[in-house]
């Protein structure tokens, strides 16, 4: 009863605040929002949690095990990890606003900042191979975060650590991104489905020398 009161405000275009059970909190937290954005990926469901702590939930932009199927046959994971950037930025606002963490509160805000470059530069990951994927995407992420690091003045010590990570990614962006688009296009061999081993899947995520060595 509560579901079809709820879709039909929805089919409506109305607002509906819900207290409800598990059943409706899968359309709440995840059939709606792919209706309004087209993709689980590009959601956030917080859950407040008793004692204090916080639930910080999100999709992938589709079946992790077609995902992981592409990635294995075509070299290609076009996993979206956007909500999962938003969720860690939720996460370090909670740190910050709890735990009077001032550090945690900065870096939220320019990751907040990173997500929406994320956004305009259009760096999320594509569904085709030889395009940009997860790791591409996690490549931006991390250079756009390390350069609003790097532009703050609310935190020296945060400033004084990202300023040289930003400048090296900048000025190697071609060519980290050419290295990454370098390890697509062919099989995969992760060593395991369930129990992949450690060292081939580090392999195959971090395929550039120049971002790792930067990373340290």
């Amino acid at each position: 009863e509560a579901t079809r009161f709820s879709l039909e405000r929805v089919k409506n275009g109305q607002n509906t605040v819900s207290v409800t059970g598990n059943v409706l909190r899968d359309y709440l937290t995840d059939l709606f929002p792919i209706l309004e954005v087209g993709t689980s990926a590009k959601m956030l469901s917080i859950v407040p949690l008793l004692n204090g702590g916080g639930l910080f939930e999100t999709g992938a932009g589709g079946s992790a095990p077609k995902h992981v199927q592409q990635l294995i046959e075509e070299g290609h994971l076009r996993w979206d990890s956007l909500g999962e950037f938003c969720a860690l930025g939720a996460s370090l606002e909670h740190l910050a606003d709890t735990k009077n963490n001032t550090k945690a509160g900065v870096l939220a805000a320019a990751l907040d900042k990173s997500i929406e470059k994320l956004l305009d530069t259009n760096k999320s990951p594509s569904r085709k191979v030889n395009e940009i994927d997860n790791r591409g995407s996690h490549f931006y992420l991390a250079m756009y975060w390390a350069q609003a690091l790097a532009a703050q003045d609310d935190d020296a010590d945060l400033k004084a650590h990202f300023t040289p990570m930003a400048g090296a990614m900048t000025a190697n962006e071609e060519k980290i991104a050419d290295e990454l688009l370098s390890a697509q296009g062919g099989a995969v061999d992760l060593g395991g489905y369930y129990r992949p081993e450690v060292d081939k899947v580090a392999a195959a995520m971090r395929p550039s020398r120049t971002f790792n060595g930067i990373l340290g």
